[in-house]
């Protein structure tokens, strides 16, 4: 027995064959049946999802993201449970869900009504709404699992400055914020200079520009960055390496600019730098939620629900395109439901 309606609203994108011919995809609000959803333990009235660069490659016909036709994209959700088959996730419990296969093997966010597994639900306990828990989403999480990184590695406040690359971004503007609020000293890089205001406002000591940090240099520079947050990939890693200090650590999570990475092994063998990969896709759910009850009380981002640019279903193309052209400025939440 179900307790999601028959049909529903949902952003679907499907594969199509062009007006010349070539593979295309078409993408739009349209009515889904439930018996199109997989099985799953608990079913979820969607409140809000997020718009994430892996969201706009999933409704690309080169995006090499989506691994189902059609797709319901949104790597991530938040919402409130109508059914639940897992006794300690009852019925009208508000959670979150990303990572795994949502949105990319699995129908994800932008649906008024999903059914997942349980083994994939985070309970969201006091401090966190629903809107909150999108406003920090699978960006957010990302920076909360870099900046727990590096300190695990043994950065602390006061070790000195930690970088963070695309600091615009949703990942980047959250990782500012944890790291500040924690007390760390932050510097912000972006190749946005209309954002500087913002990026001190969540608590960057300083601001880099693009050109700064993309520009190339010796295998090894002057000793900088304590530690570092790099949520850019192939334009930014290069320098950020060459330029950490002996010891420290870089979280890498990005490749918006490329994933291919030119740098040397000096970084590594002659500093003793660590290159920290973080995926948040694949976590095992107890350290999930774990970080999950970490971004309610201490790793909580300065400033969390400020600089939310909200889209609905109708509206999401154009946030869906901005994101994969660079335009993205903090967060983008999607109202799904009434919210």
């Amino acid at each position: 027995m179900t307790a999601i309606p028959a049909t529903f609203r949902a952003y679907v994108a499907r594969k199509v064959e062009g007006p010349d011919g070539t593979p295309a995809v078409e993408r739009g609000v349209r009515g889904f049946a439930a018996t199109e959803l997989p099985d799953g333990d608990v079913e979820i009235r969607v409140d809000w999802s997020s718009v994430n660069f892996k969201d706009g490659l999933a409704t690309r016909i080169d995006g090499k993201v989506a691994r189902i036709d059609p797709i319901i994209p949104g790597i991530d959700l938040a919402g409130e449970v109508v059914a639940s088959g897992d006794a300690s996730i009852p019925v009208g419990s508000p959670v979150v869900v990303h990572g795994y296969d949502l949105g990319v093997a699995r129908h994800g966010g932008y649906a008024e009504y999903q059914r997942v597994p349980a083994a994939w639900v985070v309970p969201l306990g006091e401090g966190l709404s629903t809107h909150d828990a999108m406003a920090i989403g699978t960006a957010g999480f990302t920076a909360a699992m870099s900046v727990i990184a590096l300190e695990d590695h043994g950065l602390t406040p006061g070790d000195g400055p930690v970088l963070v690359t695309g600091a615009s971004g949703g990942v980047g503007s959250t990782a500012v914020a944890i790291l500040a609020q924690r007390g760390h000293e932050v510097w912000a890089a972006t190749g946005k200079a209309d954002e500087a205001d913002r990026l001190r406002g969540l608590g960057a000591a300083g601001i880099l520009g693009r050109d700064e940090v993309t520009a190339e240099g010796k295998p090894l520079e002057s000793e900088r960055w304590a530690g570092a947050v790099d949520a850019v990939g192939a334009a930014t890693l290069p320098y950020v390496l060459r330029t950490m200090r002996h010891g420290a650590a870089v979280a890498s999570s990005g490749n918006a600019s490329g994933p291919k990475l030119d740098t040397t092994v000096f970084p590594f063998i002659l500093r003793g730098v660590a290159l920290l990969g973080m995926d948040s896709a694949v976590m095992p759910i107890d350290r999930r939620r774990a970080i999950w009850r970490r971004l309610a009380t201490d790793l909580r981002p300065r400033r969390l629900g400020e600089g939310i640019t909200e889209v609905t279903l109708d509206t999401l193309d154009t946030a869906l395109d901005g994101i994969l052209a660079g335009e993205a400025r903090g967060r983008w939440v999607v109202r799904v439901g009434s919210g």
